[in-house]
């Protein structure tokens, strides 16, 4: 599992407007961190897109146009996490590591 690999992953239970279901991630935290930890830190994508939400990120999800959800970041289990789909190219991992200091700080 690393950094801004792309995966499926079952985020049920969940509660209030959190992203719920099956559906793909972004692991956003360090590899480092997931080598150690049982968790990561991702970010789910989502096919409802809002192209005005300064907290989305346009991206591809096979030939899916897609959002990464990075106001939705969350730590989960590993073991929710499920097959590889892919990666972030190198420009999409600099614009969401950008969104996540705009959004959280650095």
């Amino acid at each position: 599992m690393k950094r801004y690999e792309l995966r499926w992953a079952s985020l049920d239970p969940t509660q209030g407007s959190e992203m719920a279901k099956t559906r793909p991630v972004v692991i956003v935290s360090l590899d480092e961190l997931n080598e150690r930890l049982q968790t990561v830190v991702v970010c789910p994508l989502t096919s409802q897109l809002h192209p005005a939400w300064r907290c989305r990120l346009p991206a591809k999800c096979g030939l899916q146009p897609a959002e990464i959800a990075v106001d939705q970041i969350r730590t989960i289990r590993k073991t929710r996490l499920g097959a590889r789909i892919g990666n972030l190219s190198d420009s999409q991992a600099t614009a969401l590591r950008r969104l996540i200091t705009e959004m959280y700080g650095e």
